[in-house]
């Protein structure tokens, strides 16, 4: 009877201790909601500030619920209280109030802390947790230097996101989405970005520290080497554009009393009932001083941020995601563009792909900004490679080509050059490449009378002693040679084009026969637009013949079948004979 009885009795103790942890459970969080109750309603429940700050230490392992609710509470206790507390730094005097306050500060120096771990906290899986998270964060840094803008707490922030493993992009993306297109957050990202990057040691990258004690228990997983330059890019890369401020400009700011300031007062001359919601300020007509002043200093913040990025060993991703869009995200904010120089000629004497990219920018420079690169022809004549033709970036570098190539005060060696070098390649490109040779060459003909005598180029009287062992037909052109004053372009002819008359790909051969009109004569001829050919392919060639319509289709017919691949007409005084005919 015992023995029957003992399962069941073990059963329902079973059952009740699964009820007491449920109902333990419920009273914890009842407990929690109580504590932060009791502290909201008196003081004299100071004490359950330090109890609801350990549900939000990392290492305590709090349930969700509980950090929720105690960061609910704890806002809610700090926000009236912010613009009455003393800075981190002040010491307390002999008034009590003067001491209790001053504790305060410590306990939302801890509370702050504490947010910034959870931010980036493995513990934390519920992602709509880790926003409340962050935006009450924020509002800490909102108000939490006596109402202005706490920029120390944002930089800890940017930092230990920085640093992170894992949630970085996370974070980054959140960031961006709701906070970015607040202009002071932007500046003083850039400030704190400026800092980071200051403080890495480019040699050592792999292991990074901090200076400071506080910011290894901020980021307790720290990201390393090629991880933590692309956080960096990420995070300075991904902010919306800066806006080009004028008379009808508005923007928002998270705290509009803290970043354009002056002796605490504001710069920006505000219309009466200008400032709404999030400090958001409307410009007038009157204050185009202020927008200026804004103008410049974000300007000058981005442009130290960028500057001291690109002094960091890039990754060869980075790198290059970095060249495809510094043309048109960066240069056009910078202070001066002009400080970019020594980045994008080193990046263009890279060679290769990396010259590719590095040419839009430099090209912009040259052209708008008044850089003097005495070799950029000599390193654009090296690009000229076959492979340059199969490139990912190819459209672009070709359009920019034949911009360089347009200036009428070009000397004739430089232009024979290209022409002569663009023919030779024309010989192993594949049809799309040699689409795109032909139209250089036409604009260059055109562009460069001077150098018409390549199309037709007679054999001249050897007069000279040097010549007089030279045989007629040898092409003086020196394929070889880098130095485009020595490759004797003007000696020679453009007979590789020639050849493509009879090229087996039809848009080749009927291309090149522009060629054959008088180029000289500008009034009749117009330039063709190279980016009309710069992105095509064998894909593009084929749907091109596929639309074309044609009225008569020629026909493969024979009345014998073939024997042999070339008939011994066509090859007089050779017999093609397979060996078994032998």
């Amino acid at each position: 009877m015992a023995s029957n009885q003992a399962p069941s009795r073990k059963r329902k103790n079973e059952g009740s201790g699964d009820a007491t942890k449920r109902k333990k459970k419920h009273q914890d969080l009842s407990d929690v909601r109580k504590l932060g109750q009791q502290l909201l309603s008196s003081r004299a429940h100071i004490n359950n500030l330090p109890l609801l700050l350990n549900f939000l230490n990392p290492a305590s392992s709090s349930p969700p619920e509980f950090i929720l609710e105690s960061i609910l509470s704890l806002q809610s206790f700090f926000t009236p209280l912010l613009p009455q507390l003393p800075s981190s730094s002040a010491k307390p005097t002999e008034d009590p109030e003067s001491v209790y306050r001053t504790w305060l500060r410590s306990k939302f120096d801890e509370f702050v802390q504490f947010l910034i771990q959870l931010s980036v906290s493995r513990t934390l899986s519920e992602e709509a947790l880790r926003e409340v998270v962050v935006d009450t964060l924020m509002e800490c840094v909102k108000d939490g230097n006596a109402g202005k803008f706490h920029s120390s707490t944002y930089h800890k922030f940017i930092h230990t996101m920085v640093y992170s493993n894992e949630e970085a992009d996370t974070l980054l993306d959140f960031l961006v989405s709701k906070y970015f297109k607040y202009i002071d957050i932007r500046y003083f990202t850039y400030i704190s970005l400026e800092k980071l990057i200051r403080m890495l040691d480019v040699n050592q990258c792999s292991d990074v520290r901090s200076e400071s004690a506080d910011s290894e228990k901020e980021c307790p997983t720290r990201a390393s080497g090629e991880l933590l330059i692309h956080n960096i890019h990420h995070a300075i890369s991904k902010k919306p554009p800066l806006e080009q401020l004028g008379e009808k400009t508005e923007f928002e700011m998270w705290n509009a009393s803290g970043v354009f300031t002056k002796d605490g007062k504001t710069e920006t001359k505000k219309v009466k009932g200008a400032e709404g919601k999030h400090g958001k300020v409307k410009k007038s007509s009157n204050d185009v001083p202020s927008s200026a002043i804004i103008s410049k200093k974000m300007k000058l913040k981005f442009s130290k941020a960028w500057m001291a990025f690109l002094t960091l060993p890039l990754p060869i991703d980075v790198y290059k995601e970095v060249l495809a869009t510094l043309h048109q995200a960066v240069i056009p904010y910078l202070s001066n563009p002009i400080l970019l120089c020594d980045f994008l000629t080193r990046s263009y004497d890279i060679g290769g792909v990396i010259s590719v990219m590095a040419l839009s920018s430099l090209f912009i420079l040259m052209t708008e900004h008044g850089l003097e690169y005495p070799n950029l022809y000599v390193k654009l004549y090296a690009l000229l490679q076959p492979s340059i033709f199969i490139a990912k970036h190819r459209a672009k570098f070709f359009q920019l080509l034949d911009s360089c190539l347009k200036s009428p005060l070009l000397p004739a060696y430089l232009a024979a050059s290209f022409a002569k070098k663009l023919s030779r390649l024309a010989l192993t490109v594949p049809p799309s490449g040699g689409l795109v040779i032909i139209a250089l060459i036409h604009n260059l003909l055109r562009r460069h009378p001077s150098i018409n005598c390549l199309v037709h180029q007679e054999e001249k009287d050897k007069t000279a002693k040097d010549d007089t062992n030279v045989k007629p037909g040898i092409d003086h052109f020196n394929n070889e040679e880098t130095d485009l004053l020595k490759t004797n372009a003007m000696k020679s002819s453009l007979w590789e084009i020639d050849t493509l008359r009879h090229h087996y790909c039809p848009p080749v051969s009927r291309f090149v026969l522009s060629l054959e009109n008088d180029l000289t004569v500008r009034s009749k001829t117009t330039e063709v637009a190279v980016k009309d050919f710069s992105s095509g392919s064998y894909a593009t060639i084929f749907r091109d013949e596929m639309r074309r319509r044609v009225k008569q289709v020629p026909l493969a017919f024979y009345k014998a079948i073939p024997t042999s691949l070339f008939s011994e007409t066509d090859f007089v005084g050779w017999t093609f004979q397979s060996e078994e005919q032998k």
